[in-house]
């Protein structure tokens, strides 16, 4: 299947038919200043994350492409347990494209699937642990169930991140201690919001849908402590027929 035609609109000069290797560049200028915390989200154009509950009913040929190059330039991909349920995630694997990408540029073929869960409710059999190429890791809290834990660290590594919540900041610095500083967050919008609250997020990849959804759908980002804005800088705009990709680094 041919790839949707991504144009770029900015920075000027415009570029039509961008390549992979044009996309991937694009990503990764600025972005060399490890921990990185990368986060991508698509959103409707009235702000919903969701389409009927998941937010890969939104997505389209254009961003499913520049969702698979920025798995190919990550250490880990962060995923909070409830949207690796929603979503139906399976082993964290790329395609042959994508691997010979990162082995090109020194990573391991496949990045490391990084699980957010204060409860622990994942079953240790399920294809995401058994089927992974690359060891899982499980992000949880001193007070998440002992004999979860347990089961777990026999096919992932489990890894306390605060005392009743997975606290952002040490999330972070406990990735970046195992050599995984190129960390890109999925979702869902707790997991953003708690990133954001502890001022961690570089960078958001934003799709915007041409769409009108209004209903019950939720923002990308959610969270009840109120806290100070992050201002965001405009690193690029691409288009694809009527679908906006944007990146945005913090200002």
């Amino acid at each position: 299947m041919t790839d949707p035609a991504i144009t770029k609109l900015y920075p000027l000069p415009a570029q039509e038919g961008l390549g992979d290797a044009e996309i991937e560049a694009l990503y990764s200028h600025g972005a060399d200043d490890l921990p990185w915390v990368r986060v991508n989200f698509v959103t409707s154009a009235d702000g919903a994350a969701t389409h009927q509950g998941l937010s890969g009913g939104l997505s389209d040929a254009a961003d499913k492409r520049v969702f698979g190059i920025l798995r190919r330039l990550c250490d880990v991909v962060v995923v909070g347990a409830g949207t690796v349920r929603a979503e139906g995630y399976s082993a964290m694997r790329v395609d042959a494209a994508a691997e010979r990408s990162r082995t090109a540029h020194g990573l391991t073929p496949h990045p490391a699937f990084a699980i957010v869960s204060a409860s622990l409710d994942l079953d240790p059999a399920s294809p995401i642990f058994t089927e992974a190429p690359e060891r899982p890791i499980v992000l949880t809290t001193e007070l998440s169930q002992p004999l979860a834990r347990e089961a777990l660290a026999e096919v992932a590594d489990v890894l306390v991140c605060g005392r009743e919540r997975v606290e952002a900041g040490v999330l972070v610095r406990a990735l970046a201690d195992r050599g995984l500083g190129r960390i890109h967050c999925e979702g869902g919008p707790h997991t953003f919001g708690d990133l954001i609250a502890a001022r961690e997020v570089d960078e958001l990849c934003l799709t915007v849908s041409p769409r009108l959804e209004s209903g019950p759908a939720t923002r990308i980002a959610a969270g009840a402590s109120p806290i100070n804005p992050v201002d965001l800088h405009l690193a690029h705009t691409l288009v694809a027929g009527d679908t906006l990709l944007l990146r945005y680094v913090r200002a």
